[in-house]
């Protein structure tokens, strides 16, 4: 199902606050070095390139991103900085290697309530898991169907509230869309 990003960026104007969850960049295979430093490849780097784009192009670019400490995840945000510049702080954390869901509960919970725009990048299944935790009934059922399958790599969900993100609670954000890079072309 292909999803016009123009249209999600326009849901995304009518709230406060907005987190993007995103899956890291195609990378290499498991090897050598173990999972924690798979490298991006090159499909990965183009991926990274055209999702920072797109969500430039909606007016999207992050104030925070949280980001795991594992490689590809901090490859797949550099290349995105690159396109976005130099406003969004980042936090590299482990936890978003290795915590599960909790640790993009934790992301949310220590976000000041200045941030408008939040981005978490880590790893499946924590992502699309945390997505259908997040999404509120109120959100489209088949834009929720789509997670179950798990968020393919440099896949966003777009969410959407008028709380500071330390106040979203389990199933209480509009999820405005599942968007891959293919998407973005």
């Amino acid at each position: 199902m292909a999803v016009k990003p123009g249209k999600a960026a326009k849901k995304a104007k009518v709230y406060q606050h907005i987190l993007i969850i995103m899956r890291h960049a195609k990378a290499e295979p498991f090897g050598v070095n173990g999972d924690r430093d798979r490298p991006l490849a090159d499909k990965g780097l183009k991926q990274a390139k055209a999702v920072a784009k797109g969500l430039l192009d909606m007016k999207l670019v992050p104030d925070r991103i949280a980001c795991s400490a594992a490689l590809r995840t901090q490859q797949t945000c550099e290349k995105m900085l690159k396109t976005f510049g130099d406003g969004p702080k980042v936090d590299y954390r482990q936890s978003l290697y290795d915590g599960g869901m909790q640790a993009v509960l934790d992301e949310l919970a220590h976000t000041k309530d200045k941030h408008r725009v939040l981005m978490v990048l880590g790893h499946e299944p924590t992502v699309s898991i945390a997505s259908q935790w997040l999404a509120s009934a109120e959100s489209d059922p088949a834009t929720i169907d789509l997670l179950n399958l798990g968020m393919s790599t440099a896949s966003v969900a777009i969410f959407g509230s008028d709380k500071p993100f330390s106040q979203w609670q389990l199933h209480e954000a509009d999820l405005l869309a599942v968007i891959s890079p293919k998407d973005f072309d």
